[in-house]
Formats: C-alpha cells, structure tokens, sequence
C-alpha cells in the first residue's frame, strides 16, 4: 500500500486520539449551558479529573478506580458551581475562573506535597492504565488492501476511553433529542420560568446537568493522565477545556457539529506534531513554537467569526429567581 496512504491513516488515528479529551468536554459543557448554566470550569474540572486520576492509579494500581475517582472529584467541582451559581445566584463565568484557579494551583500543591515530584505524580506502569485494544480479527485483516489498513489501524488500536468519547456523541444526541429529559433540560435553558409553571423543577434538571458535565470532564481528565500520557504533570490540559467551549460554540450546542468541530481542532494538533522539525521549501524550517500554537490560533478564529452568529440559549447566564 502507498505510503501516503498509510500516512493518511496514521494521522486520522492521532486525530481522534487527541480529539478523545475535547469531545468528552465538548459534551459536557453542552449539557450544562443547554440547561441555562454557563461552564467556564470545563479546564479546571478537567486538570482535577486529570490528577486525581493518576494519582489514584498510582496508589492502587488500579485504571478503573482512578477514572471513578475522577468522575467524583468532577462531580463534586460541578456541584460546587452549582451551589454558587444555582442556589446562591452567583456570577457564573467568575465561579467557572475561580475553580479553573482552584484547579490549578491545588493540583501542583497536592502534588509536592504527596509524591514530592514538582506536581508530578509517579510514571504509571501499563497495569494501571488504559492501553490499547486489539479489535476482533484486526491481525487476521491486517493484509486486507485498505480495509485492513483502516480496520487495523484506524478502528483497532485505541483505548477503551477513545471508543467512550465516540460513543458519547450519539448518546448525547439521543438524551437531548429523543428522551424527557432532554426535553425538559432544552427548555430550562431556554425559559425557565415556563418549566416551573408546568410543575418541573428548574434547580433540580439544572444540578442534574451539572451532574453528567462533572462526570464527563473527569472522563476527559483521566483519559488525559492514564491513556494517552502515563501520570500528571502540572497544567497537563493545556487549554483544552477552552478549546472545548469554542468547539461547543462553534457547533451552536449542538452534539454532531460540535463533535466536527472537535476532530478539527485535533486535527490541527495531529499536524503541529507532525510538522516539528519539517522543512518548508522556500521558507526553511517551521518555528516549533508557531507549530504548537496553531490550535490555538484556530480556537481565536472561529470564536472571532461564529461567536456573533451562535444562538446561545436564551436563559444561559441568568439565575432563574422562583416567582412567589
């Protein structure tokens, strides 16, 4: 098989390896801001998902209690935007900075202070991540023309968590769209007041969301720190939570758009990697730095040019006060 090809392949799997974090997150913010509550603390929810993660893998040995353990800790962040924001009416973009802050410097803190390694947790032997999965009969169709290419190394090959993101935007779909809750969560977000007078509570469908967004950015987290690294290290996430509430954007809150605008960022980041060290004729070699930066460069762009034509929904942002 050409080599282009395989190439080609090869940078469609890293795509969706380093999509995996931006769509668990991407998801999430959706159902928190389709309810009415914007989610600034995607990044801080998931630095802490991150660490807690690895840190428990560390002690246990164990992937699946890490990722649970995760999921709690994004759980709990969540529940303490809610709080501010749901019950007490706080601001919700200064809560989401304060636990993007919290975030930060509590991981590093915790870290020195437990493992005594700059921030860092201990390197984490395969037995305590998620590795890679060998789909049924990926060998036997490995020396398929094209299909075995695909198969083999596009659709086996990932892991558990990769197959988990991409399941995710389906079911999300489905939960928005297609059952009652998803029905009542759409509407709370965009006017609340009538849900209440139809007898729903609005505070209760708004922590459920919250609920579902902190269980998916712990996903997110420890996808980061026990399947595509091996342990923490400090600021680990890198933006990705910002990327996110662009890629939601830009997808109007909506799951199929976003997931689309999620491959694209990664894409870009597949191809920084990619172009390290690369030649350009009549240019010569290209900065590292503008390389790295290009997602970034891109996450400005879109939010520049779609910002103003995304339809948010129309409560998000604004507490909902309980007429007497």
């Amino acid at each position: 098989m050409d080599d282009w090809l395989l190439g080609v392949i090869s940078l469609a799997g890293a795509t969706v390896r380093v999509s995996t974090p931006l769509i668990l997150a991407a998801m999430a913010g959706m159902f928190s801001e389709r309810s009415g509550v914007i989610d600034i603390g995607l990044e801080g929810k998931m630095l802490a998902g991150a660490f807690t993660a690895a840190s428990v893998a560390a002690v246990s040995g164990s992937p699946w209690l890490g990722l649970v353990a995760a999921m709690a800790v994004g759980v709990l962040m969540a529940m303490a935007h809610g709080f501010a924001c749901i019950t007490h009416r706080g601001n919700q973009v200064v809560s989401g900075v304060a636990l993007n802050m919290l975030a930060s410097g509590l991981t590093v803190t915790l870290g020195m202070a437990w493992f005594q390694r700059g921030g860092q947790t201990p390197q984490l032997p395969p037995a305590a991540r998620f590795t890679p999965l060998d789909l049924p009969g990926s060998e036997a169709l490995s020396g398929v023309p094209l299909l075995g290419p695909l198969y083999s190394g596009l659709l086996s090959g990932q892991n558990l968590l990769v197959y988990g993101a991409l399941l995710a935007v389906p079911l999300a779909w489905w939960v928005l769209y297609r059952t009652r809750f998803g029905l009542r969560l759409r509407a709370v977000g965009e006017n609340p007041a009538a849900v209440d007078t139809a007898g729903i509570g609005v505070t209760r469908l708004r922590y459920s969301a919250l609920v579902i967004t902190g269980s998916l950015c712990g996903v997110a987290g420890a996808y980061l720190s026990t399947a595509h690294g091996a342990g923490f290290v400090r600021e680990m996430t890198a933006g990705r939570g910002y990327m996110a509430l662009a890629a939601m954007i830009f997808g109007q809150w909506r799951p199929l758009p976003t997931f689309g605008a999620c491959l694209l960022f990664g894409f870009l980041d597949a191809i920084a990697v990619r172009l390290q060290g690369v030649a350009v004729p009549g240019i010569g070699q290209i900065p590292v730095q503008l390389i790295q930066a290009l997602p970034y460069v891109l996450t400005v762009v879109l939010l520049a040019g779609f910002i103003g034509r995304a339809v948010a929904p129309r409560a998000i942002g604004t507490p909902y006060v309980k007429e007497r």
